[in-house]
C-alpha cells in the first residue's frame, strides 16, 4: 500500500465504470445540445447531417410553452408533495425515536417497505385503486355521494403525489433516524433533569440537530422531483390529463424518441440538470441563512 499505484488500481473498476456511465453521457448530452439534424430531399432520402445550432436548441426549449409549464407544474408539485413528505417523515422518526416507541423496529421496517417495491409496480398498483369501477376508495366516496375522479385533469397530478409520498416517506424516514442516533445521550438526560417535556425536547434539540439529514432529503427530493417520469407515464394510458410533456423528463424522452429531436431533448435535459442545481443550491443556501440567524 506503500506504492502510489496501489489506490489507482483498486480504484480503476469503479472509476472505468462511473466514467463510462456517468461522465461522458453527460458529455455527449452537452455536445449534442449544441447541434441539430438536416436531412436532405424531400423525405429524408439524402441522408441526414449534424450541424452545429448554437443556443438555438437551448431558446427552442426555454420558448416551448409545453416545457415550460411541465417545469412550473413540477415546482408546484415539489412545493406540496415535498414538504408534506418531509413533515411526515420527521414526525414518523421523532416518534419511534420516542422513549415510549413500542416495537420501533417492527414500524421501521414497515414503513420503510414501500421505498423497496419499484416504481412501475407501486404505480400499477395504485392505479387499481384511482380507476373507476375498479377502486374501491371511488365506490366508497360515490356511496356518501362524493364524486372524485383520481385520474382527471385536475387530480391526477395529486394523485401521483400520493405514490411518491407513500413510496418516499420511509425512505427519508431512515435518514432522519441515522441523524437522530447520533445526538448524545447527555443532551437528553439533561433535558430530562431540568423536566423539560418530549415536545420541548424535539423542539429545542431534536429538530436543530437532525437540519443536516433534513438538508439530504429536501435536496434528494427536489432532484428527485425533477426527474419524476415512470409514474405519470404509465398513468398516461388511463388519465387524459397526462400528455407526452406533462412533466421535464417527459418532455425530453418525448423529443427524443418520438418527435426524433435529438438536440431539444439534450438542450431539455441540461436544462433540468441545471434547474435541479440551482434550486439545490437556494435550498442549501436557505438553511444557511436561517441556521446563522437561529
Amino acid at each position: 500500500m506503500r506504492s502510489r499505484t496501489a489506490p489507482w488500481v483498486l480504484l480503476a473498476p469503479f472509476l472505468v465504470l462511473f466514467i463510462g456511465t456517468m461522465i461522458i453521457p453527460i458529455i455527449m448530452a452537452i455536445g449534442y445540445s449544441f447541434t441539430r439534424v438536416e436531412r436532405s430531399g424531400l423525405l429524408g432520402e439524402g441522408g441526414t447531417k449534424s450541424v452545429f445550432a448554437g443556443l438555438d436548441n437551448y431558446l427552442a426549449a426555454l420558448t416551448n410553452a409545453n416545457f415550460i409549464e411541465s417545469i412550473g407544474r413540477m415546482i408546484l408539485f415539489g412545493v406540496v408533495q415535498v414538504t408534506v413528505m418531509i413533515v411526515a417523515a420527521t414526525i414518523l422518526a421523532l416518534l419511534l425515536e420516542s422513549a415510549s416507541a413500542k416495537w420501533p423496529g417492527f414500524f421501521r421496517a414497515t414503513y420503510f417497505l414501500p421505498y423497496g417495491i419499484p416504481g412501475v409496480i407501486a404505480t400499477i398498483l395504485w392505479s387499481f385503486l384511482y380507476i373507476p369501477g375498479l377502486s374501491p376508495i371511488v365506490d366508497v366516496l360515490a356511496v356518501v355521494g362524493i364524486d372524485v375522479d383520481f385520474l382527471g385533469p385536475s387530480m391526477v397530478l395529486w394523485s401521483i403525489a400520493n405514490i411518491v409520498t407513500w413510496t418516499y416517506t420511509g425512505y427519508n424516514m431512515l435518514i432522519i433516524i441515522a441523524q437522530l442516533k447520533s445526538i448524545p445521550g447527555e443532551l437528553y438526560e439533561a433535558a430530562k433533569i431540568d423536566g423539560a417535556t418530549s415536545f420541548r425536547v424535539a423542539m429545542a434539540i431534536q429538530l436543530p440537530l437532525i437540519r443536516p439529514a433534513l438538508m439530504l432529503t429536501i435536496i434528494f427530493s427536489i432532484i428527485g422531483t425533477l426527474q419524476l417520469f415512470a409514474e405519470p407515464r404509465l398513468l398516461q394510458t388511463m388519465s387524459a390529463g397526462i400528455t407526452s410533456e406533462y412533466t421535464p423528463n417527459m418532455s425530453a424522452y418525448a423529443f427524443a424518441f418520438q418527435y426524433n429531436d435529438i438536440g431539444m431533448a439534450a438542450a431539455q435535459s441540461v436544462i433540468i440538470a441545471l434547474a435541479a442545481f440551482l434550486l439545490s443550491a437556494v435550498a442549501l443556501g436557505v438553511s444557511n441563512w436561517t441556521e446563522k440567524r437561529s
